[in-house]
């Protein structure tokens, strides 16, 4: 990946990459290359490369991933947004449908230097790739791309920005200037959507080395009542997921005043709340549920369940 990363610069060859070599590789190949030549629809080759991470078959896309970040970073190109959008899908294992307090915004171990049997707790992909390298090259290629993509966060276009954001929070940040970057846009964001995205974004990047004035900013954020709703609602969960710590009466309460339907289904354009959606439940809800009702079942979407 570091070598592809590097060589991209220089305009590596699509076919200087063994795409054969990996499941769904040629296809993948084909949608990097529609992507970069900019020709026909973008949709395309976005549901390829999404629909391979959805379905636990990520090892070609995330090969792809150092492609993508030129597409992504090119103010000028027409499918950088397509790009930037599904960048960080292969350094992500599992997340879809994933809402629970113990799980959401949570970076698992180096499979390299923290699994005894290189596997990682992510245990094998569909195609018996395991899926741990497929997740870690991906994340290998964001953090080097990281002073390319960091200027993303004030670009002028909101989506760009939460995608951005979203892709900038699967990097390894050791230095914290990711976190850093994070904080300083929220400075001057004005739009509640963007913010609530950066305050997610912060929270997964935090998650992987937890300090305990980490968790109390999360506090302040979710009861400050001069803040917009979507930002304390992204600070709740945020905070939920770095701390085990019993849950206070007054986010049940901050919870229950904020958290309706129509914002529930206006948050799921950010794409933590998108991914952690079940069917017919937004994201916000589904992981309302799954965090503070953990008791409850899943809603059945079996329209016979009822009927007899």
């Amino acid at each position: 990946m570091a070598g592809i990363q590097s060589g991209t610069r220089r305009g590596l060859l699509l076919d200087a990459v063994p795409w054969g070599n990996f499941p769904h590789g040629d296809d993948a190949r084909a949608a990097v290359h529609l992507l970069h030549t900019g020709e026909g629809s973008a949709r395309r080759a976005t549901d390829m490369l999404g629909g391979l991470c959805a379905n636990d078959s990520r090892a070609a896309a995330a090969l792809a991933v150092p492609f993508l970040i030129p597409v992504a970073t090119d103010a000028d190109h027409p499918h950088r947004a397509a790009a930037l959008a599904v960048l960080s899908g292969p350094a992500r294992a599992r997340h879809y449908g994933v809402a629970s307090r113990d799980e959401l915004l949570l970076h698992r171990n180096d499979p390299r230097h923290h699994s005894p049997d290189d596997y990682d707790d992510y245990g094998v992909e569909v195609t018996g790739y395991p899926a741990g390298w497929s997740v870690a090259a991906a994340r290998a290629a964001i953090t080097t791309a990281t002073p390319a993509l960091l200027p993303l966060l004030n670009d002028s276009d909101p989506t760009i920005r939460i995608d951005a954001a979203y892709a900038l929070a699967t990097a390894a940040d050791p230095d914290r200037t990711v976190g850093t970057a994070l904080a300083t846009r929220f400075t001057t964001e004005q739009d509640a959507t963007v913010r609530a995205a950066l305050v997610l974004a912060a929270a997964e990047t935090t998650r992987a080395h937890v300090q305990p004035p980490a968790v109390a900013r999360f506090r302040r954020r979710w009861r400050d009542r001069t803040e917009a709703p979507e930002v304390r609602l992204a600070a709740a969960i945020g905070w939920l997921c770095l701390t085990d710590a019993p849950v206070p009466e007054d986010l049940y309460e901050t919870i229950d005043a904020l958290a309706t339907d129509e914002r529930a289904q206006a948050m799921d354009a950010l794409p933590w709340m998108y991914a952690a959606a079940g069917t017919g439940e937004p994201g916000l809800l589904r992981c309302i549920r799954c965090m503070l009702h953990p008791e409850e079942p899943e809603p059945c979407d079996d329209p016979w369940a009822f009927s007899l």
